[in-house]
Order: C-alpha cells, then structure tokens, then sequence
C-alpha cells in the first residue's frame, strides 16, 4: 500500500503538469450567437500558457482551428491582444485549447474585414497608406483619395469618411459578401453610384453627418468635427476577423476656442455595425459628443427606443439612392446618453455658407436626426452605428425586422461571452 499511494500521487501530479492549456468560454443568453469576437489580452493569455519569443497562440476545439488574429496595438513589434471568433448554441459553454506554433506557420483565415485609404498618384493610380494627412484646410480643396475617402467594410456592409474638410460619412450597400473598397473609384468599379453586382452606394449626404459622422454640442449649437487645421489617417491594424483605425484632428476651432479630436473606428465580420470610440480634449463642462443620420430622403417619422443597456436612435424607409429600403441607426450606452433631436432642413449652402462650392456642401449641419452623449476631457465616449439595405436581405425590408436586430445586437453587446 505504501508504494502504491506515491505511485498514485506520479500519476496526478503527471497529468496535471501535462494537461493541455485552455481557455473556457459561456454564452450566457438563451440565444444562438454567430460571429462572436472574443477579445483577449497577452496578459490573459500568459496566464493559460507560458509565451515564447517567435510563437503565437492558436485554439482548437478538438481538431477544428478557430479563427483568430493576434494584434500589435502599440507598434512596438509585440503582440498586445488575441482576437477569436467563433459561433456559440445558446447557454453553451466551449472549452478551446491553447497551442504555441512559429509566426511562419500561423494558419490564414478568410479575410472578413477591409480598410483602404488609396492616395491618387501622377499615373492616376491610388497607393495605399497606412498613415496620411489630408490637404489642409487653409489650402484650397482637392480631392486626393480614391473614393474621395477612408473605407472601411466586412462582409456584411461598407462604410467611408470624406478625407477632406466635409468630414461626412457615408456608406455601401451590399448584395455579396465580397470585399470592395480596394476596387472602388478604380477601372474594376469605375461608378459605385450605380447599382453593381456586389451592391453600390446607397446614400445621399449633403450637409449632414451622414453615416455617423461626428460634432460638438455646446449650448445648443452643433459645430462639425470637419474643417480642421489636422486631419490625419492612422492604420492601427487591418486583419481577416477585425480592422481598427484611427482619424486624429487637431487644430479644431470651436466657439473662440481650439479643441483636439480622436476617433478610433473598429469592424469586426458578419455585424451591419460598425464600433466608434470618439475622444475629444478641452471640452467644457455641459458639452456632448453627437453623432448623427442623414434624414433629407425621409419619409417617416425616425424611431427611438432602449434595449439592454443602450439607447438607440434610427430612421428606416425608402430612402436609398436606389429607391428602396435603407435603415441607419446609433446606439449609444444609456449612462452616456444625452440630447436627442433633428436639426433644420435649411440648404446652408444656397443661403450662402459655402464651405466646398465645387461639392455643393456647407459646413454647417443640416437635414440630421441625431444623438449626444456626455463629453469627458480627454476620455473616450463609445456608439455603435448600424446600417442594413433592403435588397440584400428581406428582413431589412421592414422597420420591425430593422429593431428586432439592433435589439438583438444590443442584447449581446449587453452580454458578453464570458472567459473562464
């Protein structure tokens, strides 16, 4: 008996000193939850396995790979987070995993997310950059981008940010899950105006935020993020399960005074959303950050409401620039809400307040349902913005079917995966 108890003893301690690093994740909804992202640090990860120079984490559900990205955040050649994503049965727990392989034989998975800022060059190409200023505001207006801007998109939809004065966002509709914005504003798509096979560009901006373009609010006056003597494009990272970028101004003249501004954008697959992280530094007490909808092609009232932890703010109806169904919309947290409202439908432009003749456009915001949240110096306020098109899907045919999802999507931003 004495020698089989030390016997017994080898064996546990064997076994606990081999048994393979994992990680356990639960979803705690009811619901089925497809193209989840699930974020974690090195120091996460140190914690599960001992990291080695030259080696990346990968994680395995038996003998299937799950996606994932590992991302250097700070430039500093390290990597700082792991991204997996991954498809979850409602309450399912999921035990994966964990494997160090070499950087050279990290597996390739598809290619969901995209950025592209292309800068035309004397043989009328566009060159991609991954850092870039736009003319400034003192020079007179060129467009110098290939579809006159910074593109985002997944598989699921595309967005762009004039890289110009205007600071409008706008956006692409999509009937395939292709990546496009390489290829717009090129012989391949020369006019994504018009209705292509993959989609095209469904709205109409004018002189209103668009898509989700950004402002102050400061006693009742918006003054738009646009007309900066800075405005500048820095790639953070771009990979096949997420893409992150930040647009950086400075020289930012508000109400006698000069402000700065940060907006970090993030794009994971398979969301009609996109995640906004704005900061704005030297604001004053009583300002919010707004963020806003193009309402000039609105029939209908716009729609507000709360799901889980959110308030939401949307428009839905005919109004693409292909005469059908085309629903936008901002959810912001609700311990950060603040002033919803529209502005006027007043054309600034032809009163006179002409910003960009040659593009017809005024600074000043105009024809906008939008939303505020509370402004703290120096720190970042988070939305999400959403967008769907009824020729892609009949569910997005409907305001219902429009809500039902950003309720959806609320109710897990709300939730989320939990890492045991």
């Amino acid at each position: 008996m004495k020698k089989i108890v030390p016997f017994i003893l080898f064996l546990i301690l064997f076994a606990s000193c081999t048994q393979q690093p994992s990680i356990t994740l639960k979803n705690p909804l009811a619901e089925e939850r497809a193209d989840e992202v699930i974020v974690f640090s090195r120091e996460e990860i140190a914690a599960k396995i001992a990291l080695e120079e030259g080696k990346l984490p990968v994680f395995k559900t038996g003998d299937k790979t799950i996606p994932s990205q590992v991302d250097d955040l700070d430039g500093d050649g390290i990597w700082d987070e792991v991204i997996l994503l991954i498809d979850m049965k409602g309450n399912e727990t999921i035990e994966a995993t964990i494997e160090l392989i070499a950087e050279a034989d990290y597996p390739t998975f598809k290619k969901r997310t995209n950025l592209r800022l292309g800068i035309h060059q004397e043989d009328g190409s566009y060159k991609e950059v991954d850092n870039y200023k736009a003319v400034p505001v003192s020079e007179p207006f060129k467009i110098i981008a290939q579809g006159e801007g910074v593109t985002w998109e997944n598989d699921k939809i595309a967005f762009r940010v004039y890289f110009d004065c205007r600071n409008v966002k706008d956006l692409f509709g999509k009937t395939k899950p292709v990546m496009v914005a390489d290829d717009v504003h090129t012989p391949a798509i020369p006019d994504y105006h018009v209705l292509n096979d993959w989609g095209m560009d469904v709205l109409h901006c004018g002189s209103s935020l668009g898509s989700g373009g950004i402002a102050l609010m400061r006693n009742d006056s918006l003054y738009r993020l646009g007309s900066t003597d800075v405005y500048e494009y820095q790639k953070i990272v771009e990979g096949p399960i997420r893409s992150i970028f930040d647009l950086k101004y400075s020289g930012w003249h508000v109400d006698g005074e000069e402000m700065e501004a940060v907006e970090r954008i993030t794009i994971y697959p398979g969301k009609y959303w996109f995640e906004s992280d704005v900061t704005f530094y030297r604001c004053s007490e009583g300002d919010q950050i707004v963020t806003g909808i193009v309402t000039s092609q609105l029939k209908k009232e716009p729609f507000q409401f709360e799901a889980a932890d959110f308030t939401c703010i949307g428009t839905h109806g005919v109004q693409s620039l292909n005469n059908d169904e085309l629903g936008m919309a901002v959810i912001v947290p609700k311990t950060e809400a603040g002033k919803i409202g529209r502005t006027s439908d007043i054309s600034w432009f032809e009163k006179g307040f002409k910003t960009v003749p040659e593009k017809g456009f005024s600074n000043i915001i105009s024809e906008t349902y939008y939303i505020g949240q509370k402004c703290k110096d120096a720190q970042p306020s988070n939305h999400y913005f959403f967008s769907v098109w009824g020729l892609d899907n009949d569910q997005w045919k409907t305001e219902d079917g429009f809500r039902e999802y950003i309720t959806e999507e609320a109710e897990k931003l709300s939730s989320p995966i939990q890492k045991m």
